[in-house]
């Protein structure tokens, strides 16, 4: 059935007629212009022959062991690392080449280990030798240019050019348009359930070199080894692998190209993928083809995790790439939440003495690129104030407020300390600190201010007092990412404190000479 796509904008719709293809990303060594013209034109006989010969070049195997170290990644069964790889990268690649042009290159196993998924449960991940990595990516340099001229552009995981934010956009844009009858599907152990002998063909619908065809089945039947275990699968394609992410688009692009001759609005992200309908009877025609399609090519619909509702509903809306989109509003998703705050507990033990500047500098870049990606959610994600810190500017704040500073040096208590503004008061702070005298913990930036070290931090006197001030501004850039305004408000209280300091110390020092007993005032 078609739906109706009138309504849809322009940044909705499918262009793959609209927009001329982007190869500016294809590696010049391998693609020359005549090769270029031939995606767009098309080859005799609709398939390609003799790319073996472009797999084995020196340069484009130098090439793929240029994308390897970019990379970077573990070791494989033989613990050979990059680094190792590197220091006879020339002698390593000239192996690789002759081994090609004879045809004795054998893959190794495949190292596989256990990576967090978050809330105790774990993903395997398959590692290949160092050389394996070179040789795919050698082999996905050349082929993947032909398959990239045939993939929908609904499809967005993994691909060139493209990525998650483009994917969320194109969500964004039909959910406006009145797609809002979502079918949200999910494929139970995709990646460990492909069949082998239907990827294959699809894959020898574009390619015909056989040698080509015999390196990619020789990795889909690498060995496996898990510890003492070994095994060779006998169906998936092992994640971690540089062929993999391409292997997998291959084999669903079918369901691209039935969806599109539906009519019918989807948006994948590798196994991800979600169809935006307009009416609830197009959402359940569309979720019997998906099941229809994905019966007949060998794989299963998670029971539990595949259903239809309309989003402008509470509690009918879906997930999509970390996002939770109901009731028209577009939140970060619990798991994603969960997993940003297990990496925070993870960089903010409370037993391992650190210094704040060394977990500022692990966690910021973190909060960052995780703000980078999620700045689009509901704005309730990133507001903070001076009495209600937001979601994620909270516990950040507990963890490197109360657990971190149990390690941190702690100073002398400043009222032992002479007059703050004094000019001795920082070398009885010295003494007191050298014979243990009323030791205090600094808790917060006001309760600092009123003990006078804030005053002395900011130029009046003490080196010491100066070191507080400049950690509690350094924690204070730990909520930059989430919300530039406090920063400054937290800066202007500093600042009127401070001011409220130097004015009570003058005003005590007026008093002191004419004998009169004032109480604290300005703070």
């Amino acid at each position: 059935m078609h739906a109706n796509s009138s309504q849809v904008p322009v940044t909705a719709k499918h262009d793959e007629d609209t927009q001329t293809r982007d190869w500016s990303w294809v590696e010049a060594s391998v693609w020359t212009d005549r090769m270029l013209a031939a995606l767009d034109n098309g080859v005799k006989g609709g398939k390609w022959f003799s790319l073996m010969d472009k797999v084995m070049r020196p340069a484009t195997l130098q090439a793929a062991w240029g994308r390897v170290v970019r990379n970077c990644g573990a070791a494989g069964v033989d613990r050979q690392s990059v680094d190792a790889f590197a220091a006879h990268a020339e002698r390593y690649l000239d192996e690789l080449a002759r081994a090609l042009r004879s045809d004795t290159y054998r893959p190794q196993a495949i190292r596989r280990v256990e990576i967090p998924k978050g809330r105790g449960q774990t993903r395997p991940l398959g590692i290949p030798t160092v050389k394996d990595r070179v040789v795919q990516t050698a082999v996905r340099l050349v082929i993947e240019p032909i398959f990239e001229s045939i993939f929908c552009a609904h499809s967005y995981g993994f691909r060139p050019g493209r990525g998650a934010k483009r994917a969320l956009r194109e969500v964004d844009a039909l959910l406006r348009a009145g797609y809002c009858h979502v079918v949200d599907a999910d494929l139970a152990g995709y990646f460990d359930s492909i069949p082998h002998a239907g990827l294959m063909a699809r894959v020898r619908e574009q390619i015909a070199d056989g040698r080509v065809l015999r390196l990619l089945e020789s990795w889909l039947k690498q060995e496996v080894m898990a510890g003492l275990e070994r095994w060779i699968p006998t169906g998936g394609t092992p994640q971690g692998a540089v062929i993999s992410p391409l292997l997998s688009n291959i084999y669903l692009h079918g369901l691209d190209e039935t969806m599109a001759a539906g009519g019918y609005r989807m948006v994948r992200y590798a196994d991800d993928f979600v169809v935006l309908c307009q009416t609830a009877d197009e959402a359940q025609r569309a979720l019997a083809e998906i099941g229809t399609w994905v019966d007949a090519h060998e794989l299963t619909l998670h029971p539990d995790k595949t259903h239809v509702g309309d989003c402008r509903q509470v509690g009918r809306g879906f997930e999509f790439l970390g996002y939770r989109f109901e009731a028209g509003q577009r939140r970060v998703r619990t798991k994603s939440w969960n997993a940003m705050l297990d990496k925070i507990r993870q960089h903010t033990p409370r037993t391992k003495g650190r210094s704040l500047a060394s977990i500022i500098s692990q966690i910021n870049p973190m909060l960052r690129g995780w703000y980078q990606y999620f700045k689009h959610a509901h704005r309730i994600t990133f507001v903070t104030t001076r009495v209600n810190f937001g979601p994620l500017t909270r516990p950040i704040r507990r963890r490197t407020r109360w657990g971190v500073p149990r390690s941190f040096e702690r100073y002398p208590d400043p009222r032992q300390c002479g007059t703050p503004g004094c000019a001795t008061g920082i070398e009885d702070a010295r003494n007191n600190a050298a014979s243990g005298v009323r030791w205090r913990r600094v808790r917060s930036v006001k309760g600092l201010a009123s003990e006078g070290w804030i005053g002395c931090g900011f130029g009046v006197v003490g080196l010491d007092q100066a070191v507080a001030v400049q950690v509690f501004v350094e924690a204070m850039d730990l909520i930059a990412v989430v919300g530039l305004e406090e920063v400054q408000d937290v800066m202007d209280e500093v600042v009127d404190l401070h001011d409220g300091i130097v004015a009570e110390s003058r005003h005590r020092e007026v008093a002191g000479r004419e004998g009169v007993r004032v109480d604290r005032v300005g703070i």
